[in-house]
This record gives structure tokens, sequence and C-alpha cells, in this order.
């Protein structure tokens, strides 16, 4: 009944997930329990994201909330690698420390919460072998490296998360085959950059089940594939071996779906963005994985109002989805970072021009989702289901990522359980969502 409780607020990205997932777990085994409420929280623990400016004031702002809900208030994540900026606001903030800081932010909590003395105990804190998951019990993220070795103009993560360490890959099919075992029926591969995951290691030959696995993208989605799940790739880099994947899905050991941040088509943005690629080669290449894989679903993402952005360069990534007909299309609006070097840049485009080209973007890109989603009624697919409520049920497709894509809304969901992959028919589709019957079983 004495058993010191923490609160815990996670920001960002799926990376970042992981990361409070890690720390929860570490902090459960120490003896902690965790509460949802300020109220009921001994401290709070706060992970932040610092990726644009306008998520730095989110992360700002949870602060101060858990300092008015609460008062003992640690703070971790990408962040605290601002510490002058958190404590210049918010003085009251026990701790600050960067991303992946584990044992700093634990270390923290130890300082300012002690443990109970008694340690942990597995037949109270019930701790599962899997970890702490922050996702529901049928799908879970695994981060597979930390760290990026690109220094794309508009992006700072490097300097808050360094540069590239990958996983050993034993290390990663072994938590894989955990999550599997816990029940997880999706597993979300991330990185900062999915593609060049073993780049670091040169990749060395490591070992799982007994056996000799290089850590490489290819051998880590071939022994991924072998676990009878979803397996769905996330922050893929359009390099050359990721040709070498895509017969993974046709063959149906991985899920067809790619999440390529291409981020503009012009020659002269991508060069300074310091990004690779060009529209051309890429157009080439999607239409050689879509002859491989024709039910292969492209996600990217793309930044409108670059410095320096001209009305052409930006018809030309109009162009370019046009043709590219991707499924799923994020866009940001440019934001200076703060230590950037995109800041540096002349002809910053001006807020209305950004808005007005970001609506337009995604008026055309909700035509190419509704043209293609509309192609998919009558098919029979395979579904995840999310949840199981009233008269419904909402689930995804091979097509759908959680919190980011669209969902498929399943009629009469009579039997259906969260977790559950059935089969179902097409009915209907607007410009992001399908509605569908379950096929007799």
């Amino acid at each position: 009944m004495n058993q010191p409780k923490v609160g815990f607020v996670s920001l960002g990205c799926p990376k970042a997930l992981v990361d409070s997932e890690r720390i929860l777990t570490q902090l459960r085994l120490d003896g902690y329990g965790v509460v949802p409420t300020y109220e009921n929280a001994d401290i709070v623990v706060i992970n932040t994201c610092g990726f644009i400016d306008s998520a730095k004031q989110e992360s700002l702002d949870a602060i101060g909330e858990a300092i008015r809900e609460n008062g003992r208030v640690i703070v971790t994540g990408c962040m605290g690698a601002m510490a002058g900026e958190i404590t210049r606001v918010h003085p009251q903030v026990l701790s600050v420390s960067g991303p992946q800081a584990y044992e700093a932010v634990v270390g923290a909590v130890h300082q300012y919460l002690p443990a109970p003395a008694r340690g942990h105990d597995p037949f109270v804190d019930l701790v599962p072998p899997q970890g702490v998951k922050l996702t529901p019990r049928h799908y879970a993220y695994l981060k597979i490296s930390e760290g990026c070795n690109h220094r794309c103009s508009f992006c700072i993560i490097p300097q808050l998360r360094g540069d590239l360490v990958s996983r050993p890959v034993g290390e990663v099919m072994e938590e894989a085959e955990r999550l599997v075992k816990a029940g997880v029926r999706e597993l979300l591969i991330i990185s900062q950059d999915t593609s060049a995951y073993g780049v670091d290691l040169k990749y060395r030959t490591g070992f799982w089940a007994g056996r000799p696995l290089k850590t490489r993208m290819l051998e880590l989605c071939q022994a991924l594939g072998e676990l009878g799940v979803w397996v769905r790739l996330h922050y893929v880099y359009p390099y050359p071996h990721v040709d070498d994947i895509v017969p993974l899905m046709a063959e149906g050991k991985l899920l067809p779906y790619l999440d390529i941040p291409f981020q503009h088509a012009n020659p002269r943005i991508l060069k300074a963005m310091k990004r690779p690629g060009t529209a051309e080669g890429m157009l080439d290449r999607i239409a050689h994985w879509r002859s491989i894989c024709p039910d292969l679903a492209l996600r990217s993402t793309f930044i409108v109002g670059f410095p320096g952005e001209t009305e052409q360069e930006f018809e030309e990534l109009l162009d370019f989805l046009d043709e590219a007909e991707l499924d799923r299309v994020g866009c940001f609006r440019y934001s200076p970072v703060d230590g950037a070097a995109a800041n540096a840049l002349p002809d910053q485009v001006p807020e209305d021009v950004k808005e007005e080209r970001w609506q337009r973007l995604m008026e055309l890109q909700a035509e190419i989702s509704a043209d293609r989603l509309q192609a998919r009624i009558g098919r029979e697919i395979d579904v995840i289901v999310d949840a199981v409520d009233g008269d419904g049920a909402r689930a995804r497709s091979s097509a759908d990522a959680p919190e980011i894509d669209g969902v498929v809304h399943i009629v009469d969901p009579d039997g259906l359980r969260p977790g559950e992959i059935v089969r179902v028919r097409v009915e209907g589709a607007d410009d992001y969502d399908l509605w569908a019957v379950p096929v007799a079983r």
C-alpha cells in the first residue's frame, strides 16, 4: 500500500513511445507503481518531443500542466537535450535529461522518490516478459536502431539522438519473439532510418535461435517474416536494396506497405534539403515495385513552403503526386527548427503561401486516395480488428498503420474481438476510410 507511484506523459513519435515503454518497464522492475492521474502520482515524468516548434510548445505546455497539477516533475526526451529552454520557462522541474537517457531519468526518479525497500517482487509488480507496453495488446512498435547518419537541412534529429546505432540482430529478434508470444499480431518496425540497419556494424553476423543472421535489413525482414504475424515497415529510405524487400511482400512474408519519406520532388529543393533521390528515378522504382507486388501500399510525407520553393517547384511536387498515386500522404508546412541548417537559407516562404500550398496538396491527395479506395470496393481483404463497440468495429487493412492512416469500418461485427485478423468484403469508401462486412467464416 506504500508503493511509490509515478505518473507518466509520453509525447511525440512512436520512437519516443518505445523509449517511454523502456523507462516504465524499468520503473516497474524497481518496484514503482504507475498511475494515470496527477493526483494519485507521487512524481510525474514527461517524455518530451522537440522536433519542431509546435512540438516543443506542446512539451512545455505539458510540463506546465504537470507542475500545476502535481508539482514534482522530471523531464526527459528530445526536448530534454535543450535543458536551458525548459528550465528558463519552468525552473521548478526537478531534473532534465535528453533522449535515450534511460539510466538518467530512472536515476532521477530514484533520487526524488526512493524505490521501495523490498525491491522488485515479481509476484506483486507483475511486469510481463515483453515489458510494459503503451499500445493495445495486439500490436507493438519494435525499434531496431537509434540515431541517424543523414544530415537533412531541416532536421536536428542527429543532434538530439546522435548517429546511427543499430541494435544487435539477435536482441531484436528475441524481443520480437517475446512480443509474439505475448499475443502481438502486428509488429511495426521503427527507427530513424530502417533501410540503414546494420551499416554502423558493417552488417556483422549475429545469432538467433542458434543460427547465424546478418545485421542487415534484408536478413532481418526475412527472419521477422518467419514469425507468422503482420510485419509493417516504417521510415524506409529508398536505397537500392529496398528493391530486395518487395518480393518478401509479394510472398506474404511482410505486409505490402512501405513508409518512405520522400519530402519533395523538385531536384533543387531536394538538394537544398540534402535528401537523396530524384522524382524521375522514384517514379520508375514505384512502378517496378508495383509490378512485383500489385497490392503494395505506399505512404510518404512531404514538406511545402521550404525556403526558396517557387510556385513552379511546388507544381512539380503536385505533378509527382498525381503520377505516383501514393496511397497515404502526410504533409507539413515548413517550420524552422532551432539548430537546423535550413534556417540560414534565403527566400523564406510567407506563412500564407505555405498554408495555401498545403491546402492544394491535401486536396489533390484526397482525390487520389478516394480513387484508390474506390477501386477496392467489391474486393475481399484481411483486416486486423482494433476495437468493437455497439453496432460496429474499427479495423485496419495492410494499407493502414495505426494512428496515421485510414480505418476499415466493419458493419455487423458479431463475434469479432480486438486483435483478431478476419476476412471482410469492402462495400463502401470515402476519401480515406473503407466500409466492409465480414465474410462468412
